[in-house]
C-alpha cells in the first residue's frame, strides 16, 4: 500500500519525540512502570484565570468560525505582549494566529521557500524544523555546534554556511532541545553577518522565552537591521502550560503575514475560537502570574544537573532556559551494557527505555548524534526516581 502514498509522506520522518512518547504509552499499557522524560510538555495545570476565560467564552457563544488570522482583540493582546515583553512594535496586519506554533512554522516554510532554497539550522534544532523545510521543498543545512559552545552557532559558522541558495535561518532561543539562550551580544554577532546578506530571512522561535533562568529575553528582531527580515514565532503552549489548546502566532513583515493568512485560509482557516479567547486572558496577565512555574523549572534544572553529574559518562553544560538538559553521552559509544552494544544515541536512548524504564529522546532527531534530550517537565519525585534508575543500569 505504501506505493500508493505520495513521495512526500513516504520521505517524511516520524517525529522522534512523539514516537518515543507513543512507545512509552504502549509499554505502560502493558503494565511496565515507565517514567516519561521525552515530551516537551509542562506538567502543571493551566492557571485558573485562563480556565475562567474559556468558560466565559463558551457562555458567550464563541462557536462560529473565527477570522482566518485570529480575532482582532486577540491580535491586539499579542501586539501589546510583543511591545511589553520584547520591545517590538507590530500592527494587527503583521500578526497571524495559528493552530499552534508548529502550524506557524509550516505556514512560513510554505509561503517563503521554493524548491532548492537552503535553510540554515544550527544543530541541535527542534525536531520538526528539518522535515517542515523538506515538505516545502527546501534544503536543510545543518550547522553543527557542541557542548563546548553551549550549543550556540558562532558568526564564523554562519558565514561559512551561507551560499547563493541560502534563503533563511531558523533557530530557537531558549533552544529546544539544548536549553541554550542567545544573549544580545551573540545575536548582534549573527546580525553582523546577516547584514552583509540582505536577502536572507530569519525565523526566531521564541516559544520558551519566559522559561528563562538568566533574566531578560532578547529578540533578534530588536537588533539593528533585523526587524524587516525576521519572523518572530511564539505561542502559549509552554509558558502557560496550554499545550493542548493549540495556539501559536507570528509577528512579521506585513507581506509575509498576508501570505501566511492566505495559505492558512486554504488549510485550516482560523484557530479554535474558545482557545483564542482564553489566550487573550493569558497574554494580558502580567508575567509574574506564571513565575511559580518558572521558579519550579529552575529548581528542577539544578536538581537534574546535580543528579546526572553523579553519573560517569554524562558530559553536561548548564542550560539557561526551557526545560531540557542535553547531555553528551558519546563516551558510551562502542561499549556493551547488559548485553546491548551502544553504537549511537538512539541505541543509548532505547537502552534506557528497555533497562531503566525511562523514556528520553535521541539527539539524532535534533541533529546532534552525540546527545540525548531529557525533559525535566516532571515532578521532583519522578525525576529522582528516573535518574536513580538510569544511574543503576549504567
Amino acid at each position: 500500500m505504501k506505493n500508493h502514498l505520495s513521495n512526500r509522506i513516504n520521505s517524511m520522518a516520524t517525529s522522534a519525540t512523539l514516537a518515543m512518547a507513543a512507545k512509552a504509552r504502549e509499554l505502560k499499557s502493558e503494565g511496565k512502570d515507565i517514567i516519561g522524560l521525552s515530551l516537551g510538555e509542562p506538567d502543571f495545570n493551566i492557571p485558573d484565570f485562563i480556565k475562567e476565560a474559556a468558560k466565559q467564552a463558551v457562555d458567550d457563544n464563541y462557536s462560529s468560525y473565527s477570522p482566518v488570522d485570529g480575532y482582532a482583540d486577540l491580535k491586539q493582546a499579542i501586539a501589546n505582549k510583543f511591545k511589553r515583553d520584547n520591545g517590538l512594535t507590530y500592527g494587527l496586519n503583521q500578526i497571524v494566529v495559528s493552530t499552534g506554533a508548529k502550524q506557524s512554522l509550516a505556514n512560513i516554510a510554505m509561503v517563503m521557500l521554493n524548491q532548492g532554497d537552503e535553510v540554515i539550522l544550527p544543530a541541535p534544532y527542534w525536531v520538526s524544523y528539518s522535515d517542515i523545510v523538506k515538505l516545502a521543498e527546501g534544503v536543510p543545512v545543518e550547522v553543527a555546534t557542541s557542548i563546548d559552545t553551549d550549543f550556540k552557532m558562532t558568526p564564523e559558522q554562519l558565514e561559512k554556511a551561507i551560499t547563493p541558495k541560502t534563503k533563511m535561518i531558523w533557530f530557537s532561543s531558549p533552544c529546544n532541545p539544548s536549553g541554550s539562550v542567545y544573549n544580545e551580544e551573540e545575536l548582534e554577532g549573527l546580525a553582523v553577518v546577516l547584514r552583509k546578506h540582505p536577502n536572507i530571512f530569519v525565523v526566531s522561535d521564541e516559544i520558551y522565552e519566559h522559561i528563562n533562568f538568566r533574566g531578560g529575553h532578547v529578540s533578534i528582531a530588536n537588533i539593528d537591521g533585523m526587524y524587516d527580515r525576521t519572523i518572530t514565532v511564539n505561542g502559549v503552549s509552554k509558558a502557560f502550560a496550554m499545550t493542548g489548546w493549540r495556539i501559536g502566532y507570528i509577528g512579521a513583515p506585513e507581506w509575509i503575514a498576508k501570505a501566511c493568512t492566505k495559505f492558512q485560509g486554504q488549510i485550516t482557516s482560523g484557530a479554535n475560537a474558545i482557545a483564542q479567547r482564553a489566550t487573550i486572558a493569558a497574554l494580558e496577565a502580567p508575567v509574574s502570574s506564571i513565575k511559580y512555574m518558572i521558579d519550579e523549572f529552575h529548581k528542577r534544572r539544578d536538581l537534574v544537573l546535580a543528579l546526572l553529574g553523579e553519573i560517569k559518562g554524562f558530559n553536561l553544560n548548564v542550560p539557561e532556559g526551557a526545560f531540557y538538559v542535553f547531555p553528551d553521552i558519546s563516551g558510551f559509544f562502542g561499549k556493551t551494557l547488559n548485553g546491548s552494544l551502544i553504537n549511537n544515541a538512539s541505541d543509548f536512548s532505547l537502552y534506557l527505555l528497555e533497562h531503566a524504564n525511562v523514556a528520553t529522546v535521541t539527539g539524532e532527531a535534533f541533529g546532534n548524534p552525540n546527545c540525548i534530550r531529557i525533559s525535566y517537565a516532571a515532578s521532583e519525585k519522578e525525576l529522582r526516581e528516573a535518574i536513580g534508575r538510569i544511574k543503576a543500569v549504567l
